[in-house]
């Protein structure tokens, strides 16, 4: 990756914290790598983002882990590909309480096999698993996230 568009998405990364959607929910990017294959995000229990039971309300759960995937994949797969967020499942497994935490990474093999796949067949969905954990590890959720990728130049008439 070019140190231009490096840049770029480092820009975009920092701005992110900033978005109101995670601003007032509580929700930060603490980490990535260098090759954006890898993010790491972490939801903070406050008082405005608790649900009627004092823990973590499902939605800022669930947001914390949207757009990672998809974002990924638009770095890294550039730009003669659509990439969007297209389905989501998410299983609540224990309240979330204190800090929370979501990791998502794609290896470059994953990357370069879905790169193969949809240029061969014009475009796929592809499902990537994903967990909330406590500070101390326990589960909080599991999701299965949907990401649909599209060559632009795929003609779906043919």
């Amino acid at each position: 990756m070019n140190s231009d568009k490096k840049s770029k998405f480092e820009k975009l990364i920092r701005k992110i914290n900033w978005y109101p959607p995670y601003l007032f929910s509580g929700i930060k990017v603490v980490d990535y790598n260098e090759e954006f294959t890898y993010f790491k995000t972490q939801l903070k229990l406050t008082w405005w983002n608790r649900n009627l039971v004092g823990t973590a309300f499902g939605g800022s759960l669930y947001a914390m882990c949207d757009p990672f995937f998809m974002f990924i994949l638009m770095i890294n797969l550039g730009r003669e590909y659509i990439v969007w967020d297209k389905t989501a499942f998410i299983d609540f497994k224990s309240p979330g309480k204190g800090l929370v935490f979501a990791e998502f990474q794609l290896s470059q093999s994953e990357i370069q096999r879905i790169k193969e796949e949809v240029d061969q067949k014009g475009k796929g969905v592809f499902e990537f698993p994903c967990e909330v954990r406590s500070k101390s590890g326990e589960l909080v959720a599991s999701l299965v996230k949907g990401v649909y990728v599209r060559k632009k130049n795929f003609d779906s008439k043919n």
